[in-house]
């Protein structure tokens, strides 16, 4: 499995934001959004070290921090993901959170190895919306997320469309947070409250407050 780095840090989002988790991010990726703040994973140049899954756990439990989540770049191109899977329910309690773009189909990491997802939708501003893969919608359940990364007003109206199309707000934890640089967090609330968003909440990505944006390793 191609690692370009694996840190222990807190969770900058998500339902255990704040909370210590170990890193482990993944080499590629199947888009090129506008915003990416990880695009140096995804160069075909990038430096990465290729790790077993068996070994990838190994460091793991050598941190002792007992959240995981698998990042990237795109986490579900790894090949051996399925087996890193197993292995981490075989041999640690850790909880295990995927972070994926929702342009790959999570339903064959739907079964008894399952992880807990956050799950992109990626919104007009991105540039990358027709990659989605609608089916993921409807496979969420109650201990994944989907996550709307809103960068204009567009963004935030389609965002409002899919949470009610697919019901998300009932049926999983929702967040929406703003294009560092391009939408006020203000703007975002503003939103909310004019279209009564009930059971969806706004997020800033509490690593890009702690440190530099452009930062590794946290």
């Amino acid at each position: 499995m191609k690692v370009v780095e694996k840190f222990v840090s807190i969770n900058g989002e998500g339902t255990r934001a704040g909370e210590l988790a170990v890193f482990v991010r993944f080499k590629g990726c199947n888009l090129r959004c506008s915003y990416c703040d990880t695009m140096w994973a995804n160069e075909p140049g990038c430096d990465f070290t290729e790790m077993t899954p068996a070994g990838i756990v190994d460091a793991i439990l050598e941190t002792g921090v007992t959240n995981v989540t698998l990042t990237g770049g795109e986490p579900l191109l790894q090949p051996e993901m399925p087996e890193l899977l197993h292995e981490l329910k075989e041999r640690t309690s850790c909880r295990v959170e995927i972070e994926t773009n929702g342009a790959v189909d999570i339903t064959p990491f739907c079964g008894e190895d399952r992880p807990s997802f956050t799950l992109d939708y990626k919104l007009p501003s991105s540039g990358c919306e027709e990659g989605m893969v609608f089916s993921n919608y409807e496979a969420v359940t109650a201990e994944d997320t989907v996550k709307f990364v809103a960068g204009t007003r567009e963004d935030l109206d389609r965002a409002s469309e899919i949470i009610r199309k697919y019901d998300l707000a009932n049926r999983c934890h929702v967040y929406i947070s703003p294009v560092f640089g391009s939408i006020e967090p203000v703007d975002i609330v503003e939103y909310m409250i004019e279209h009564k968003m009930n059971d969806v909440r706004l997020q800033i990505q509490m690593h890009k407050v702690i440190w530099d944006p452009e930062k590794r390793g946290v």
